[in-house]
């Protein structure tokens, strides 16, 4: 289980917000809505009972009705999915890591059988928790971006650049890290 270093420590204090107070440019969510600007910082785990299905193509990666959401500050909601409801088979580790100051350090996947020269990550899951985080361990989440992704059967809108993974579905506004100007947010 990792420790939380000095730059871990650096990289948590950075933001200026943290779910207590949202900031002027935040949208205002309508009845049946949340900002992401209320959402804390730390994150928090969620339990999620709508049916969540992930597909690649045709083939379906993953279906499931206990997913987890990881609710941040600014960021629309991760899904992550049991690795039980994932079909794992079709999936392959890349050997790329990365670490979340956060949640810790995760393994990137790719499909099993793609054919795009580099192959990119369509899903990660975290090898390596903080311990605040160790329900994540093992779970996975998928990059709306690179898959295609159902919640309560309506598709999921990828959060903007490459490095998010956060699933902006219809209950959740703005506006989401990653979007152009974002960068000042914190």
């Amino acid at each position: 289980m990792p420790t939380a270093t000095p730059a871990v420590l650096a990289a948590r204090a950075k933001w200026r917000y943290r779910g207590g107070d949202r900031p002027p440019f935040a949208l205002a969510p309508k009845a049946g809505q949340e900002s992401v600007w209320d959402y804390p910082r730390p994150p928090r785990i969620a339990a999620e009972a709508r049916r969540v299905r992930v597909f690649s193509g045709e083939r379906l990666l993953a279906d499931s009705s206990a997913a987890v959401r990881v609710l941040e500050t600014a960021s629309p909601p991760t899904f992550y999915l049991p690795p039980t409801e994932v079909a794992g088979n079709l999936l392959q580790a890349t050997g790329q890591r990365f670490a979340c100051e956060w949640k810790g350090v995760a393994e990137a996947f790719r499909l099993a059988d793609s054919e795009r020269a580099p192959a990119l990550p369509v899903a990660w899951s975290y090898l390596d928790t903080f311990a605040e985080f160790e329900a994540l361990r093992g779970y996975v989440a998928f990059y709306p971006g690179r898959v295609r992704c159902t919640v309560a059967g309506r598709p999921v809108q990828a959060q903007r650049g490459d490095y998010y993974g956060g699933w902006i579905t219809p209950e959740v506004v703005g506006p989401f890290k990653g979007d152009p100007g974002s960068a000042a947010w914190w």
